[in-house]
């Protein structure tokens, strides 16, 4: 409401524009439109000179900000004459005495937009300790304690009991006890005179959480004895100093007048000190922190409730609730609060819980390890940890189970170095899977100039595999042409194919040159004489007959062979596939004959 007034009383102030407002294409009718006309090149956008120079200097010299004097009320229909009616060399003191006026009745938002307007007008504000003061003040007000904090830490305010009175509220509202307690001594004079209650609750709670409950029975003291928020200090306070009934009395009020934020603070309090003084059990504890966690979320209640439910589950060895509370506290709040050890211990127990001699089954050590893999240990533990998880699901023939745990590693936390082979790995995988599609998009994703050649040929060597799967054939080819010591996978993949002329003249430079055939020569000779026979080239069958007759002689392939080429009137059809049937298993394409295995429906992925 107030800001729509103060847009709508620029119009009363000639020349001035509380806010920065986009510009809005109106629709073109006959009335508005306009020749059509070039757009001319766009130039570089020029700093905007300030509109209302000159406010800085005069701010400077006015008397510093010492206390709470000076953010003096000012009626709203006083401070609207004064801002319309101000002549423009006046016009950023009316606005000043505006933004004093909003701090002073805690309008933070409405504070920091004329403040923002004054900044706009003229950037050399922010040069000034009494402004940054203000801002530091309305960004208070309006929660956003880090940016209050940078504001407030001008040079010139560190001394300042009025900065210190507003720094100390907003490290206490971030729950930064320790240090809002150190600016209590700078503070004091500005305290001293009645302030919002805001204030003294701040100073409350910092004396609290930091270590000081008499200190903070103290502060509230002048609050009334009713006071649902005072109440919950006073309960806090009780707790700390040992006195349960006078606590939980404080924590029932609270209950019976509070809002929901200040039940839900008096009940995690009462089982924090239940806790503490060893009064109730681990199991009833955590389930009324679960009950706390339900109904609450997202701030220091929820941070203290899962801090304990972490600690509870922890000390009695229980590996999963302690993962689960503690990867919540890790995810959704500041992990460097938690304490030094916090993390690494976090670490250690999804370690311990993927330990292989706890046995536990592999889908559940998958699912364990999938539901905290942003907390794994980063570096070569964390990859090892996910390399053996990978190794026993592959081992299991789970393999796109192994590739998505392997493509976390590879998209989010590997270095440019692991990147490389940790691609080719996770493609293969997809390819084992009957998922070529997954494995092109994966190389695709993780492409990469700057790898070493050998890694770039090992990469490419997986990608036509994966193009042979979906029946791109060609582009296997052409990706395997710069390939070195690709020729015996191109033959593979032809081989798979039955593209019997293509096959025949790469496998051609393969054949072996000795005299004795191991399971793999064997099986090379054979293929090429089957391509031969397809083909009906009898003086190639001839060739080979007469070149490897002695090497096959007693072998128990020795048959098909004599049959290829020594008999040629029996190379039919079907003693062909009985052939192709009985020849050596062993593939010369090595542990490349598995991908090129046709998985069922890949051909009609990708």
């Amino acid at each position: 409401m107030i800001l729509t007034r103060l847009l709508a009383s620029a119009a009363l102030i000639p020349g001035a524009a509380l806010v920065a407002a986009p510009t809005v294409n109106a629709p073109v009718t006959s009335a508005t439109a306009a020749p059509m006309r070039v757009p001319e090149p766009a130039r570089p956008a020029l700093p905007r000179p300030p509109r209302l120079p000159g406010f800085a200097a005069d701010l400077a010299q006015q008397p510093a900000i010492v206390g709470p004097a000076a953010w003096g009320r000012i009626s709203q229909d006083d401070a609207w004459m004064r801002l319309s009616r101000a002549p423009q060399p006046e016009r950023q003191q009316a606005r000043w005495n505006y933004a004093r006026s909003l701090i002073g009745q805690e309008r933070g938002a409405e504070a920091f937009g004329v403040l923002e307007v004054m900044r706009q007008d003229d950037p050399d504000l922010e040069m000034v300790d009494t402004y940054r003061l203000a801002q530091g003040a309305a960004l208070t007000l309006l929660g956003r304690y880090p940016d209050a904090l940078a504001s407030l830490g001008a040079a010139g305010l560190g001394t300042n009991p009025e900065a210190c009175a507003w720094r100390l509220r907003a490290l206490a509202q971030s729950a930064l006890a320790d240090q809002a307690l150190a600016q209590l001594d700078c503070a004091r004079g500005a305290l001293t005179t009645p302030r919002p209650k805001a204030f003294v609750l701040a100073a409350a709670r910092a004396a609290v959480e930091g270590g000081a409950p008499a200190k903070a029975m103290q502060w509230l003291a002048p609050l009334p004895d009713r006071d649902p928020a005072a109440n919950l200090y006073r309960g806090r306070a009780e707790l700390a100093q040992g006195h349960a009934d006078e606590a939980r009395l404080r924590f029932a009020r609270v209950e019976k007048s509070g809002t929901m934020e200040q039940r839900m603070d008096a009940r995690l309090s009462e089982v924090e000190a239940e806790v503490a003084h060893h009064t109730v059990g681990p199991e009833a504890a955590l389930k009324r922190l679960d009950a706390i966690r339900y109904a609450w979320r997202g701030d220091a209640i929820e941070e203290r409730a899962l801090r304990l439910t972490y600690k509870l589950y922890d000390a009695r060895g229980d590996l999963t609730g302690a993962l689960a509370a503690g990867s919540a506290l890790f995810r959704y709040h500041d992990a460097g609060q938690q304490g030094a050890d916090f993390l690494p211990g976090l670490r250690a127990k999804l370690a311990t819980a993927l330990d292989p001699a706890r046995k536990l089954p592999l889908d559940k050590a998958a699912g364990l390890y999938w539901d905290y893999r942003d907390i794994a240990p980063g570096g070569a533990e964390g990859d090892l940890m996910a390399s053996h998880l990978a190794e026993r699901l592959q081992q299991a023939g789970l393999y796109e189970r192994a590739a998505d745990l392997l493509s976390y590693q590879l998209f989010v936390r590997a270095g440019d170095l692991a990147r490389g082979p940790l691609s080719a790995r996770v493609a293969t995988l997809f390819i084992l899977a009957g998922r070529p599609d997954r494995a092109l998009d994966t190389l695709r994703k993780s492409e990469d100039p700057s790898l070493p050649d050998a890694m770039i040929a090992a990469r490419k060597r997986v990608e036509a595999a994966a193009l042979s799967q979906i029946g791109r054939i060609d582009e296997a080819m052409a990706v395997l042409q710069d390939v070195p010591s690709a020729d015996t996978l191109r033959a593979e993949i032809l081989w798979k194919q039955r593209d019997w002329a293509r096959y025949a003249e790469a496998s051609a430079g393969s054949l072996p040159s000795g005299r004795a055939l191991d399971t793999v020569g064997q099986a090379v000779v054979l293929r090429h004489a089957i391509s031969l026979a397809m083909l009906g080239r009898e003086e190639g069958l001839a060739g080979l007959h007469a070149r490897y007759a002695a090497a096959f002689r007693g072998l128990p392939a020795a048959p098909v062979f004599e049959m290829l080429t020594g008999r040629r009137e029996e190379a039919t059809g079907p003693n062909l596939a009985r052939a192709m049937a009985a020849m050596p298993s062993a593939s010369p394409a090595g542990e490349f004959a598995d991908l090129l295995e046709r998985a069922p429906g890949s051909a009609t992925k990708g």
